[in-house]
């Protein structure tokens, strides 16, 4: 949600640390909200050839995504499909490398302060890659079909579903709780909003696939 302090007049690194999803819009202009924080919202703006307004906006998309409302329950199978792979699949193909190189640079800056949460990542990453392809090219084609044999393909998925649900239980555990440290830069706060919406996303994921695509396909 936005607070009454981004504006234009206000430095990156207080918008960054009140509007954490507002640092995503700041990666994406190449505008520094960490070390170089105290730079006022306009100046670092025209410095990165974007216009403050513009920029202000995009923030504000970030953290108004309304939420879906659809009754998943009852929409045809093929949409469901779509939504997953639409939002959920590309959702992490897009934010595991970037959450991977923003672990790094924290470790980097910080160093033994950061919790050894880069191993249960990148496990959880190429876990997650493998399960989505597999989905992908084998499970959902056969679902949209006529959805014969895809009773083994279904355990095979709830059993690697268990195995994130787990990483993202460690995940939790390491960082009590998305919890920042004290004295921690704006970086090593981005990163925890951005695990705590890798955890809801992956959880909502997760949710639709065992308690509704599952259930509907095998009746």
């Amino acid at each position: 949600m936005m607070t009454t302090t981004t504006t234009k007049d206000a430095t990156v690194g207080k918008i960054a640390a009140e509007t954490p999803a507002s640092v995503r819009v700041f990666e994406r202009y190449g505008i520094d909200y960490c070390c170089g924080g105290r730079v006022a919202c306009d100046e670092a703006c025209r410095g990165r050839g974007g216009e403050p307004e513009k920029v202000l906006a995009e923030i504000e998309g970030e953290t108004a995504a309304p939420e879906d409302t659809t009754d998943w329950t009852t929409a045809p199978v093929d949409e469901l499909i779509d939504h997953i792979v639409e939002k959920h699949h590309v959702y992490l193909k897009t934010n595991l490398p970037r959450i991977a190189e923003k672990i790094a640079k924290v470790v980097a800056a910080h160093g033994e302060r950061v919790p050894a949460i880069a191993g249960v990542l990148r496990a959880m990453h190429e876990e997650l890659d493998a399960h989505m392809m597999k989905e992908e090219m084998i499970l959902f084609p056969m679902i949209r079909t006529t959805g014969r044999g895809a009773m083994g393909p279904i355990r095979v998925m709830l059993a690697e579903h268990d195995s994130a649900g787990d990483a993202l239980a460690a995940l939790r555990r390491l960082t009590d709780g998305y919890v920042v440290p004290e004295g921690a830069c704006n970086t090593w706060r981005s990163l925890y909003f951005e695990l705590a919406e890798l955890e809801r996303d992956l959880h909502r994921h997760i949710h639709l696939e065992n308690n509704v695509l599952f259930p509907r396909v095998l009746g």
